[in-house]
């Protein structure tokens, strides 16, 4: 029902895409308002989505807490990282119990390539519990599609220095290799790409990049490796 919905709305947004250029002001008046109602449709769907998700989680965290006991530090593991055999800290592991429906609201925008929402979600987490490592990997993979460089630089730096989970350490080492390539310093970049790859050598996008940093250094290709966080 939903894909027919939005089949639909894609077909109408390129038919206006389409003749917009060549349309009067009156033409374009009308393509305004119908953009706009296609917009309101399309929020609405979003809004109600992000509502399914959380109280979804809600749900599936209520059914944890009554088959598993919290443990001492008064939290329940209520999304796992990527890969479940690798060790991990409590950092990783621990999401504090009020903050797990604003880091669901968060994914939610993330994976709807919403970025500027999903920042002010994984935000409030950090600004509340700083220590949460999970909320500071999508704080920091959120700023990198949004360009903010410095910040993104920033959490990446906390993160590897708190975390014990390769991958994370790994996706945390290629991020700021990204972000030294984007500044044009190839040589830090190679040796951070190489860093990442040795601590988890299954995540190909470091060996990508560093292809990328040698044989393509003024038309780069980068894999920030924010295709990982769908998977959560």
């Amino acid at each position: 029902m939903f894909q027919h919905m939005f089949s639909s709305m894609n077909d109408m947004l390129d038919q206006i895409i389409e003749q917009y250029g060549d349309a009067d002001s009156k033409e374009k008046q009308l393509y305004e308002e119908q953009m706009n109602e296609l917009k309101k449709v399309s929020d609405t769907f979003i809004e109600q989505w992000l509502e399914f998700e959380e109280k979804f989680a809600d749900f599936k965290e209520q059914q944890g807490e009554m088959s598993n006991a919290p443990n001492s530090a008064g939290a329940v593991p209520s999304i796992m990282p990527i890969s479940g055999k690798a060790t991990c800290s409590s950092a990783d592991l621990e999401i504090p119990d009020e903050l797990a429906s604003v880091i669901s609201k968060g994914q939610g925008y993330y994976k709807l390539f919403m970025f500027s929402e999903a920042e002010m979600q994984f935000q409030t987490v950090i600004i509340q519990s700083p220590e949460c490592n999970l909320a500071r990997l999508f704080l920091g993979m959120t700023n990198m599609h949004l360009q903010n460089w410095s910040e993104a630089q920033r959490h990446f730096q906390m993160l590897i220095a708190t975390t014990d989970f390769p991958k994370w350490l790994a996706m945390g080492y290629n991020a700021l290799g990204c972000i030294q390539a984007v500044h044009m310093n190839m040589a830090q970049a190679e040796q951070l790409f190489l860093k990442a790859h040795d601590v988890c050598p299954s995540f190909k996008d470091p060996m990508n990049n560093l292809k990328s940093c040698q044989e393509t250094p003024k038309q780069l290709s980068l894999y920030f490796g924010s295709t990982e966080l769908c998977c959560l």
